[in-house]
């Protein structure tokens, strides 16, 4: 084991760490991480946990391992590969292989040893989520982990690191279905006056954005959203981050800046489908369709994917369908085909995406017609794609497959002339995805099912009964282009021209910039046009 004296050294050279993040012109934010490791190493160490707050996940492990190149017994450097081997605290859980990896860092950090007890603790919290990994469930070795960060929040009550890290626990361990937000207003408790205090902190901002990313509570978030760009920009996931609470108040035009700065920030391919697949959606709110295929365009050009992961295959399914059913292309949509193919990429270990294009396939059929399709399709998605989420642990996903077939099974009953049935099969929909939250991976749902549920209900001959579901719709996804011109049209077709008024003009203000094609923008103005 290292001698005590190094730590002194340690503190000294912090001064000098922030000089030497930005020396090359990289800007990281400013992180201070005392560890008792020699002083290059400890340089090293900020930039490494610079990298892991802004999820640089192409960067992060290599600069931890770049810790160890110039001292090799930096137990805390074993512990920040284990801690990036976490990956993305809010697509948990993670894979077997990466639970045996994190594992192996942890023996290894153990085996090295370090200097001081804060250093233990840190070690000994993060073997919590990774012991046993192949007997105990994910949920509970992660709540164990978050509880001892806790611990150590309390203990170290002057480490900034402890309390980010805490905070990041416990709003990356939120439960989907609580309304009350508790673990991410706790959260937000935490960081927000270490943010005030240090306000080029990355991780402060960082987790801000993600634990006010929610409908309810996402203005919270807009300060440290408009500020994450600037603290980190040589981060791609800082330029992208801030579009998470842009696309929870419908600014899309901020959206589109975010990610496409993040985008031409890296080739990682990770990280740019996933701000592709909010600039696209982003595009389509504002009726940008031109620009928005181009998202489809980058796709097509794929013939391989050098690293398949959640974001990857979830934009690479979530784009092409988007695309179809923003703008009721329902024929396109039930022809839709993954891409690349199944020879390129293992779709089969993403059934979370793959229900995506299934549940598109699903829905264009039905409602062009091709009601055989639109059967099979269910039958896919009810006997095989869901219980292969189950069978990989994917339980939100799991869930969110549920409302998926409801919805499918509402428009095969509209077709069958069942109408009743269909109406309730929607409105079981909607009330269950009213009941859960987004996922991170995605911008929003690849449609709304209350905005569905409204279609049902224009088709069905109920147009007062429709508006009322497009605005509570509107009202949890804000300024989208289809919302809100469905809820002028309902509120048209209802004879209620106030309103037909009020919500035109509201959406020819969100598509000031729309493409001259656009048939939506067209009657919209048209209607406006009337005295």
């Amino acid at each position: 084991m290292k001698s005590i004296p190094r730590i002194a050294l340690t503190f000294a050279v912090l001064v000098l760490t922030h000089s030497a993040v930005f020396a090359q012109g990289e800007r990281l934010g400013e992180v201070n991480f005392p560890v008792s490791c020699n002083a290059e190493a400890s340089k090293r160490f900020q930039r490494a946990a610079a990298l892991y707050h802004s999820f640089d996940w192409p960067r992060v492990t290599k600069a931890f391992q770049a810790v160890l190149e110039t001292d090799p017994q930096c137990g805390m450097a074993w512990w920040g590969i284990a801690l990036a081997t976490q990956d993305n605290p809010f697509v948990w859980p993670i894979s077997a292989k990466q639970v045996a990896g994190g594992w192996a860092a942890i023996e290894k950090a153990k085996a090295i040893g370090a200097n001081t007890q804060r250093e233990r603790d840190y070690i000994a919290a993060l073997e919590l989520f990774y012991k046993d990994g192949n007997t105990v469930p994910h949920r509970q070795r992660a709540l164990a982990y978050e509880k001892a960060m806790e611990k150590i929040a309390k203990a170290y009550s002057n480490d900034i690191e402890a309390q980010v890290l805490y905070a990041l626990a416990l709003s990356a361990n939120f439960e989907p279905t609580d309304k009350k937000y508790t673990k991410q207003l706790m959260a937000a408790k935490l960081l927000e006056p270490v943010f005030k205090k240090y306000p080029h902190h990355p991780g402060a901002a960082h987790y801000l954005i993600h634990s006010y990313d929610y409908p309810p509570i996402a203005a919270k978030g807009l300060d440290a959203a408009r500020r994450y760009a600037t603290i980190a920009p040589s981060a791609p996931h800082a330029l992208h981050m801030p579009s998470h609470i842009f696309t929870r108040v419908g600014y899309w035009k901020d959206s589109v800046e975010s990610n496409r700065a993040a985008f031409n920030a890296t080739k990682d391919l990770r990280t740019r489908l996933h701000a592709l697949d909010y600039m696209t959606y982003a595009y389509l709110q504002m009726g940008q369709d031109s620009q928005a295929r181009r998202g489809l365009d980058e796709i097509l050009k794929i013939e391989k994917v050098p690293s398949e992961n959640q974001a990857a295959a979830y934009a690479l399914a979530a784009i092409p369908s988007r695309l179809t059913l923003e703008r009721d292309r329902w024929a396109e949509a039930a022809a839709l085909k993954l891409h690349p193919s199944d020879t390129v990429f293992k779709w089969n270990n993403f059934p979370n995406a793959v229900a995506v294009t299934v549940f598109a396939r699903g829905v264009g059929a039905a409602r062009s017609g091709n009601v055989a399709g639109a059967k099979e399709e269910l039958e896919r998605l009810t006997t095989r794609v869901k219980p292969a989420m189950v069978t990989a642990k994917q339980n939100y996903w799991a869930d969110q497959a549920d409302i998926q077939i409801k919805i499918i099974e509402s428009w095969i009953a509209k077709a069958d002339g069942d109408s009743a049935g269909a109406l309730q099969a929607a409105r079981a929909a909607a009330k269950h995805e009213d009941s859960t939250e987004k996922h991170v991976v995605s911008p929003g749902p690849i449609i709304p099912a209350r905005e569905l549920l409204g279609d049902l209900l224009m088709e069905l001959g109920q147009p007062a009964a429709a508006l009322k579901e497009y605005e509570a719709s509107v009202a949890k996804e804000p300024n989208r282009f289809r919302g809100l011109y469905s809820a002028a049209r309902a509120a048209e077709a209802s004879g209620n021209m106030a309103k037909a008024r009020a919500w035109y003009q509201k959406f020819t203000q969100i598509a000031a910039q729309a493409d001259d094609n656009v048939d939506q923008v067209k009657r919209a103005k048209m209607f406006l046009a009337r005295r």
